[in-house]
């Protein structure tokens, strides 16, 4: 069990019936840039069940939080969405992943495109103080299904642009834009659908992106990768493979589905 450690639940909020986060203990020897995923789980029948998960905590805090879907019958999400405060898990020592600044080039703009739980990810890269040093503009759009489903919306809306350290810079580079599919909102329709009609571009003031100034990140769902992948190629952006600086990057490790 050298590889992995054990950590305490120390908060959990239930979001809606199908979106929960927590937050852990963290020991201070555990090390990762924001972007990060990790890999988290519960003991088992004796034996530790893992999957992976962006961690949604900057790597200045000082506990580890989380951001997960609810599966009924998934092995380990239908035991981990009924964990309470105190309870035990499981961590690996090695966070690692794709979704940091280091893949991108220089750029005037970032855009963060997440769906459903991929915003968890970029939780963390929002309130890294260095993200705003590199980018004049960070664009976050987070694409969901239902109202309910647009997680920490207070946190982006009034905590960080009321951050001691971190809000003059939110207030001026960061543009929040959620948008819903399937109700009623001030923004709606699919994220890849909002960028081939430029409708994202208009609503948030900024020109179409182009190769010289802007960079993107995306996690989400498979098919929304597949999909965004395909516009930013077919426009001549190309994606960060190997640790070599491109102008996107995606992660293609998922919680469960």
């Amino acid at each position: 069990m050298s590889k992995f450690i054990q950590e305490t639940v120390t908060h959990v909020h239930h979001w809606n019936e199908t979106l929960f986060s927590f937050r852990t203990s963290r020991q201070q020897s555990l090390r990762y840039e924001n972007g990060h995923f990790i890999m988290i789980g519960l003991e088992v029948e004796g034996k530790p069940l893992m999957r992976a998960y962006s961690v949604a905590s900057a790597n200045y805090q000082p506990e580890l939080e989380f951001f997960s879907i609810k599966v009924a019958d998934g092995p380990l999400t239908s035991r981990l969405q009924k964990i309470q405060v105190g309870d035990p898990i499981i961590l690996s020592t090695k966070p690692t992943g794709t979704l940091i600044a280091g893949n991108l080039r220089p750029g005037k703009h970032l855009y963060l495109l997440g769906t459903g739980t991929g915003l968890a990810p970029f939780l963390s890269i929002i309130r890294d103080p260095e993200i705003y040093e590199k980018f004049e503009k960070v664009i976050l759009v987070h694409g969901v299904r239902e109202v309910s489903e647009l997680a920490y919306q207070d946190l982006i809306e009034k905590e960080l642009p009321n951050d001691e350290f971190l809000g003059e810079e939110v207030k001026q580079k960061l543009i929040y834009y959620p948008t819903v599919t399937r109700e009623e909102y001030k923004n709606t329709g699919r994220v890849t659908t909002l960028m081939n009609s430029g409708k994202l571009y208009d609503d948030i003031g900024l020109p179409p992106p182009n190769t010289d100034d802007d960079r993107f990140m995306l996690c989400g769902s498979p098919s929304m990768l597949k999909d965004l992948c395909v516009i930013l190629d077919e426009a001549g952006f190309k994606e960060s493979r190997h640790g070599q600086q491109a102008d996107y990057v995606i992660e293609r490790a998922f919680v469960e589905q």
